[in-house]
């Protein structure tokens, strides 16, 4: 049996998706905890900081990357012209 190998990153350990969805989670829960003063208020800020965090970090692994229409209308990401 083969062992199954991450593809190489280099020293990073983490995607800047990965990243930002954990640095969004935390500041959402930290936020929502204060200014509701409960737990329900944390957790609603933890996933909303988390999807916001997330889709920050998607958008930082694509730049240069821009996302066109084929005559058909299908949608298609390629290099920004």
């Amino acid at each position: 049996m083969i062992p199954h190998r991450r593809p190489d990153r280099g020293h990073q350990s983490c995607t800047q998706t990965e990243r930002g969805t954990a640095i969004g989670a935390g500041s959402g829960a930290i936020i929502g905890g204060v200014v509701s003063n409960s737990w329900g208020g944390a957790a609603i800020g933890a996933v909303a900081g988390g999807v916001v965090g997330a889709l920050i970090g998607h958008s930082q692994e694509h730049q240069g990357y821009c996302i066109y229409r084929d005559r058909y209308g299908r949608r298609f990401e390629a290099r920004c012209r």
